[in-house]
């Protein structure tokens, strides 16, 4: 079986130049154990972001920080011969990258998705969406909590892998493909947001490409955005035609 690993982190907030790490959960491929653990980041918790992972201030208050601690010390291991899985894999990324640690491989489960599914059927892509639009049955999982994310993580993982197995061929092969489409810009088929929602992007490249101009300003500017690099890819692609 591959080197692989799950991870799934809860954060301060969204932005990635200066939010941080509150907790980091994760779990080796073929074994049962779940490591979670919580840690004191040094920006307080936001709003939004107790609201959504129900992690306070005073719950952090007596945790250690994550540098220097043993599970920081296992995954910088686990980084060097592992290959990391994660859904939309930059965010998570930059979160560990902040303290220290240095990704070599990874899958991003969020691009994978977006790539198999070649008609854009799929309204959505975030993992809790995906998890019921798929029928991914993980008992007693609950949303934004970190162990049970990783098990989703990793029922999604599976049934990508299994998806892209028929087409390469054999799970080497396979695996190969998902790490290629991981870390490579990717066209964005449709928009699920703003005006234009649920139209492709070329449609709107056709008809309103002043949008696109105003697009490409407010993703290159916005640093809480994780899907820029997909976006921007796209959008310069449709604006160079």
């Amino acid at each position: 079986m591959s080197k692989i690993f799950f991870l799934d982190t809860e954060t301060t907030g969204n932005v990635l130049a200066t939010d941080r790490l509150s907790e980091v959960c994760y779990k080796i491929r073929g074994e049962n154990n779940i490591q979670t653990e919580l840690f004191k980041p040094p920006v307080p918790m936001s709003v939004k972001s107790m609201s959504i992972t129900h992690i306070t201030n005073e719950m952090l208050a007596d945790k250690p920080p994550f540098q220097g601690s043993m599970m920081a010390q296992t995954l910088s291991a686990l980084l060097e011969d592992y290959t990391l899985v994660a859904h939309n894999a930059p965010f998570d990324i930059a979160m560990i990258e902040a303290e220290g640690l240095k990704v070599q491989k990874f899958i991003d489960t969020l691009r994978v998705a977006r790539s198999l599914d070649t008609e854009a059927i799929i309204p959505e892509y975030n993992l809790q969406y995906l998890r019921y639009y798929l029928g991914i049955n993980i008992p007693d999982a609950k949303a934004h909590d970190a162990e049970s994310d990783v098990l989703v993580l990793e029922a999604l993982f599976e049934r990508l892998l299994e998806k892209t197995i028929k087409t390469e061929g054999s799970e080497e092969k396979a695996l190969e493909k998902m790490l290629e489409i991981s870390c490579t810009p990717s066209l964005m088929k449709k928009f699920t947001f703003g005006k234009h929602l649920g139209k492709t992007v070329e449609e709107v490249a056709g008809t309103d490409r002043g949008y696109l101009e105003w697009l490409y300003k407010q993703k290159s500017e916005d640093p809480s955005v994780t899907e820029d690099d997909d976006w921007l890819y796209t959008v310069k692609y449709y604006l160079s035609k």
